[in-house]
């Protein structure tokens, strides 16, 4: 059953259809609260949707997919609908995702980053356990490696006006 409602679906703010402007809107929300753009790898997504009053957030995909984080090595499974109370620096009550640890996949219920910052983030479970990792181990690739070209661009643009 869905805990998206079609009331909570017209409290909306943002509700967005299609995976490329539901890809590029959850990357934009992740840095807007001061989380790493690679935390949420869905596919194939087809709804989104924020409710800036509450800090709603709704992800929708055709199926759950399950994703390696290559830095720490961690399998990570998204359900085909994920959900959670955002708000800076935090993901709370979130539903959807789990993740492998030893032989047991365990549910992650909180994800947030140390206030002052401190390079790392912290995923916690319902139990109460949680484990820390660096932060850049959830960076997005993609727009990391585009932001390196992007400013090595403008660094060769710069050099081209001084001449």
């Amino acid at each position: 059953m869905s805990l998206v409602t079609a009331e909570i679906k017209s409290k909306a703010d943002e509700l967005y259809h299609g995976d490329g402007i539901c890809q590029e809107k959850s990357k934009k929300l992740l840095t807007e609260i001061s989380l790493p753009n690679g935390l949420l790898p869905l596919k194939d997504m087809e709804e989104c949707g924020y409710v800036k009053e509450t800090g709603f957030v709704w992800l929708k995909q055709k199926k759950s997919t399950t994703h390696k984080f290559e830095k720490i090595g961690k399998l990570v499974s998204y359900a085909p609908e994920v959900t959670a109370y955002v708000e800076n620096g935090k993901i709370k009550k979130l539903t959807g995702v789990k993740t492998k640890e030893l032989l047991v996949w365990v549910s992650l219920s909180d994800i947030y980053v140390d206030d002052p910052p401190t390079g790392k983030i912290t995923f916690k479970t319902p139990s109460g356990l949680f484990r820390t990792f660096p932060a850049s181990a959830f960076e997005n690739e993609e727009a990391a490696n585009k932001d390196v070209k992007d400013k090595k661009e403008v660094k060769e643009a710069k050099g081209a006006v001084e001449v």
